[in-house]
């Protein structure tokens, strides 16, 4: 069985210690021999397996994310881990919120989703490691799956697979001297402040629902969604207004603190995060915002301030 480090796998064993890109060798080793050995994630084709540290001189308890095909093995994600404990019940959780996964098609289709989001995200963060080292450096470490189902009990909604993904790789943008690396200078948002930007129009849409009982059904008013998931916020420190994921459509759409008139993007997570990697690779073909960099710091052009513009160099490829 072949089995795959991705690059930035390796490049976070390599923070991890000094024999954590070993211990991830051998690891690979095993699995080249024993492809089944980890534990299901709840995505499906994904599998985590714990790697015990202390059997090593300088390496933290790592958990390993990989993907599973007929033929090969890719190491998606690495992240280092308290204890060996940290995993004795997160499958079994995760496989009880996934009461589908047993759907042939559905198990299809979302593996590859799965595969669609980290191919997409590793296309932007290879692209910000070469040229805009300080966006990239920004990048939050991914979430651990007990995070993730944290959240998702929070919240009382099932997280859809390619958000779950997404945020397994990482777990928000802190954004490289002030900008997002995503169009807009737009940012990923932290794990915390998805769940209090959803309270926050949960809220919202609570104290409509006060007035709504008396109201005509014409003249309701529909601030917010329960199906709706904040993701993307309009910038790294800057929450007024941003992207949500509808986990019931699949579709993105724009929210704001102010209860403005929610608007649907029509572009899946998956689109949205293709459509970013191809305007890095390839700028000449951008539509609607152009990349540059300041600094080592990836800056869009449609949302840069005046006072910045004679530093913001274009990236032409």
């Amino acid at each position: 069985m072949k089995v795959e480090i991705q690059p930035d796998v390796r490049d976070t064993a390599a923070r991890l210690g000094a024999d954590a890109p070993y211990a991830l060798k051998a690891l690979a080793g095993q699995l080249a021999d024993d492809p089944d050995m980890g534990q299901p994630s709840g995505l499906p084709g994904m599998l985590t397996v714990t790697l015990d540290g202390d059997m090593f001189d300088d390496c933290p308890h790592l958990s390993v994310g990989y993907l599973r095909e007929p033929d090969r093995i890719e190491i998606r994600f690495l992240r280092a881990m308290p204890s060996t404990e940290d995993r004795t019940d997160v499958p079994d959780q995760e496989q009880e919120q996934d009461p589908d996964a047993d759907q042939p098609g559905d198990a299809v289709a979302a593996a590859i989703t799965v595969r669609e989001v980290a191919d997409a995200w590793r296309r932007i963060t290879n692209w910000l490691k070469r040229h805009a080292p300080v966006s990239y450096a920004a990048l939050r470490p991914g979430a651990n799956p007990a995070s993730v189902a944290a959240l998702e009990d929070d919240l009382g909604i099932r997280i859809p697979v390619e958000l779950h993904v997404l945020w397994l790789l990482t777990a928000g943008d802190e954004g490289g001297n002030g900008w997002g690396c995503l169009p807009g200078n737009r940012a990923l948002m932290s794990l915390d402040a998805v769940a209090a930007t959803y309270r926050l129009k949960m809220d919202a849409q609570a104290h409509e629902d006060t007035f709504n009982t008396d109201r005509s059904e014409e003249e309701r008013i529909t601030v917010w969604k329960a199906s709706r998931i904040p993701v993307v916020a309009l910038g790294p420190a800057d929450s007024t207004s941003g992207l949500y994921l509808d986990a019931e459509s699949g579709y993105l759409g724009t929210w704001s603190r102010y209860n403005e008139s929610p608007g649907e993007v029509l572009d899946t997570l998956v689109t949205y995060l293709e459509e970013a990697a191809d305007m890095l690779e390839n700028p000449a073909l951008a539509v609607g915002d152009k990349p540059g960099v300041i600094d080592g710091a990836l800056v869009w052009i449609s949302s840069i301030d005046p006072a910045h513009e004679e530093r913001w160099q274009a990236w032409t490829g």
